[in-house]
């Protein structure tokens, strides 16, 4: 198999330098081990294997991954190797304020680190819930060693009074009907409990599945893992199956270095594309290429946007939801229908190559999966990511063009600016408030710094008035980010951020905006003596944070450009194994 190793030999594996020595350390390690009620046979002499569990009463679409991880012990025992299970910081959406984002690099490193300063060989990764991906996989690539990611599987189908309901979507979707009066409160509380039915991840094409997707098409998961509903059988089969590949790939010591090239990061980037997949991935790719010594840039991935159009018929952007994307034939057959766009000789962690583990795919629903001769939105109308530059971001902003309003892909419009989101949703509800269809809502100081964490601020709310008025689109600007789940005419990601003194910290309300998505661009109307006026005059405001991993955020990160990693862990750098004394 190319890039793998000839089997490798029992004193080649990291935790031998702990369990096979006859000093006082190896004993101990033995001992300890004996502690917990292991028989020496029961671990001496096997490849020793990380379950690095996300699982968390907090976590809903991780609330599951406790079974899993017995599953993946099975496997693992099967297979001859010894299981242990690690739990890790579960960064579930949701509950977690301010963002999930903010501990995207906390639960990088902690991986990172669970993974080096134990006697680990190999590692099966259980997440799912959007930041939970890049951020264990970043952690694992830095580490190097062999691992396989078990994706969390979405949950099952909504359906609300015979209406298909996909999480995250309909809520904002619903909301919106709710504050302008045409739904009633009491159905609004009816929504809460019909919504979401069972444990995973969001079951639309939000940051999870598009995550988890990519990462898949990568090579990173068995091959179709990230189709797999959370509550299907065939999931605790795939994590059982996860647990006797892993061990495989200890003793074939294949690693994410073996996998991982500019090739298969633009695989990532055609499933990315075709599902019409959450802006977000732009910052964590970047932040997961970084990790693997691999060049990638906004401008890679507005390219292959131009030409892989969307086509999964699945919300936000279709009419579907991830458990009809599975029984249509999943990501495995849409990889497949777009397969003249992939570099089909990488190769993926079952030791196989991506075109190998394509070959035999069938699409069972061509609604459902569409291929670039039916697209859910064709290139025409609009694209799953479109790369803005400007006076206004000079380093790249992001939107969803196929998510988009067209008649606003090219448009003036004056500001209305908002420091903060508590001033924001106060005043855009004010009925005597001067604004318009036509007026550009700008959100800023929601930026990696300026949070901090890049919250996702950024699908900013219409006002009650137009809302009654029957508008349900605008352009709006921020800093920050916006969920994978909705839409609109958002940019987003506008780097650099207002915090360090990026140009939308010298936008003022009035002050003309222009976009125009086709020219790739977006600017402020406002002349270079003025703005340079306005840069003199601007003030940083004082950090709120002295102490606490969010002051050590805002000193480290970098820009959403740049994949907001923090600027000691980014990189290939080298880290030694620990000494044993």
């Amino acid at each position: 198999m190319t890039g793998v190793k000839a089997k490798r030999d029992l004193a080649d594996l990291r935790s031998q330098r702990w369990f096979a020595s006859d000093d006082m350390r190896g004993f101990a390690h033995r001992q300890r081990t004996q502690q917990m009620g292991m028989r020496r046979d029961e671990f001496l002499g096997r490849p020793v294997i990380g379950i690095i569990n996300t699982w968390s009463e907090m976590s809903p679409c991780h609330a599951h991954l406790r079974d899993r991880a017995e599953a993946v012990k099975r496997g693992v025992w099967q297979a001859g190797g010894y299981p242990v299970e690690m739990p890790a910081l579960s960064v579930g959406e949701v509950m977690v304020k301010p963002t999930t984002m903010l501990y995207r690099n906390f639960l990088a490193m902690e991986c990172e680190e669970l993974l080096r300063s134990h006697p680990i060989d190999g590692a099966v990764l259980l997440g799912g819930c959007d930041k939970s991906t890049p951020a264990l996989l970043m952690g694992a690539i830095s580490m190097d060693i062999p691992v396989i990611f078990c994706p969390a599987g979405p949950m099952s189908n909504g359906q609300w009074r015979g209406t298909k309901t996909g999480a995250g979507t309909h809520t904002k979707k619903y909301w919106d009907e709710l504050r302008a009066g045409n739904i009633t409160q009491s159905d609004w509380v009816d929504l809460e409990s019909r919504m979401t039915r069972s444990a995973g991840t969001c079951n639309t094409i939000g940051t999870a599945s598009t995550m988890t997707s990519i990462v898949d098409a990568m090579g990173l998961t068995l091959p179709g893992a990230s189709s797999i509903p959370a509550v299907d059988s065939g999931h605790p089969r795939m994590a059982s199956a996860c647990g006797v590949r892993i061990v495989e790939m200890v003793w074939e010591d294949l690693k994410p270095s073996n996998i991982l090239n500019r090739a298969s990061f633009l695989n990532g980037l055609v499933a990315y594309m075709a599902l019409g997949g959450s802006t977000n991935a732009a910052v964590h790719l970047i932040a997961m290429a970084k990790r693997a010594g691999v060049s990638l840039t906004l401008d890679d991935m507005a390219a292959m946007a131009a030409k892989v159009p969307v086509a999964a018929n699945v919300f936000p952007s279709g009419e579907f939801l991830m458990e009809d994307f599975y029984f249509a034939g999943g990501l495995l057959a849409l990889l497949k229908k777009f397969s003249h766009r992939l570099e089909l000789g990488c190769l993926t962690v079952n030791g196989r190559t991506l075109g190998d583990n394509i070959s035999d795919a069938e699409c069972w629903n061509d609604d459902v999966i569409r291929g670039e001769d039916n697209p859910v939105v064709p290139l025409s109308r609009g694209k799953t990511l479109e790369v803005l530059r400007g006076n206004l971001a000079p380093n790249g902003a992001v939107m969803k063009s196929s998510a988009a309003n067209p008649k606003f892909l090219k448009h003036v419009g004056p500001a209305i600016v908002f420091d903060n989101p508590a001033v924001m949703n106060k005043t855009l509800d004010d009925p005597d408030l001067d604004i318009t269809e036509d007026t550009v809502i700008v959100l800023r100081n929601a930026g990696p710094v300026g949070a901090p964490g890049m919250p996702e601020w950024g699908n900013l709310p219409i006002p009650k008035k137009l809302l009654k008025q029957g508008v349900r689109d605008m352009v709006r600007i921020c800093d920050g980010r916006m969920s994978g789940t909705h839409y609109g005419t958002c940019i987003l990601h506008v780097s650099p951020e207002a915090a360090i003194g990026g140009p939308l910290a010298l936008l003022k309300t009035g002050d003309l905006v222009e976009l125009d998505v086709a020219a790739g661009s977006i600017n402020m109307k406002v002349d270079e003596a003025e703005l340079e006026r306005r840069r003199r005059e601007w003030k940083p405001t004082a950090p709120v944070y002295q102490r606490s991993f969010a002051a050590l955020y805002q000193q480290h990160v970098s820009q959403a450009d740049q994949g907001c990693d923090f600027d000691f862990l980014s990189g290939t750098a080298v880290v030694p194994d620990p000494v044993i004394f």
